[in-house]
């Protein structure tokens, strides 16, 4: 394996919401921390990103943090938008981060330029991502996944590539946890 999409949920689907000094979202970090490294040391050097806030964004700023250290400088981290200005409505903070995000990434894909149902280009997005991987790395809660949400359908075709899929329930996030 040499490339690895990763997918999962937005903030508003965990209980800690967009609070990222919260318990349970720090320990959910360091499991994809811990997944990432895992990856590399498996021969995974490339990311693709989806763009997305939440464990997209979370993932991305992991693989910068850990591609300043000598051990990890020949980590690519690509990122696979949907559309442009897919973030006109996110907060100042998101779009900053995101911006850095931009700056140490290897490459940024529009995947979608004409007009479409957001939702379909969302999905295309998903697909391009997979297209390009040897593996999916899907952080999302058993609990709270849909059948309509991005994180599965990214997943479901993953599957039918026959790419594996490495799992992060995070159902853990949404309960108490001593």
């Amino acid at each position: 394996m040499k490339v690895c999409a990763i997918t999962g949920h937005r903030p508003s689907r965990f209980s800690f919401k967009n609070n990222e000094y919260d318990t349970m979202c720090k320990r959910l970090k360091k499991k994809i921390k811990k997944e990432l490294k895992y990856l590399y040391k498996r021969g995974v050097r490339t990311f693709w990103i989806g763009g997305a806030e939440g464990v997209d964004m979370w993932s991305a700023e992991i693989l910068i943090q850990l591609k300043s250290y000598e051990a990890y400088r020949d980590i690519k981290i690509m990122l696979a938008i949907p559309f442009e200005e897919y973030n006109k409505n996110w907060t100042k903070k998101s779009k900053e981060r995101l911006k850095n995000i931009i700056k140490h990434n290897e490459k940024v894909v529009v995947v979608n330029s004409e007009q479409q149902p957001k939702e379909k280009q969302y999905r295309k997005r998903n697909e391009y991502m997979i297209e390009k991987a040897d593996c999916l790395l899907a952080v999302f809660n058993k609990d709270k996944i849909t059948a309509r949400s991005g994180t599965n359908m990214t997943a479901q075709f993953a599957l039918k590539k026959q790419i594996p899929i490495i799992v992060i329930d995070c159902a853990f996030c949404n309960k108490f946890v001593p």
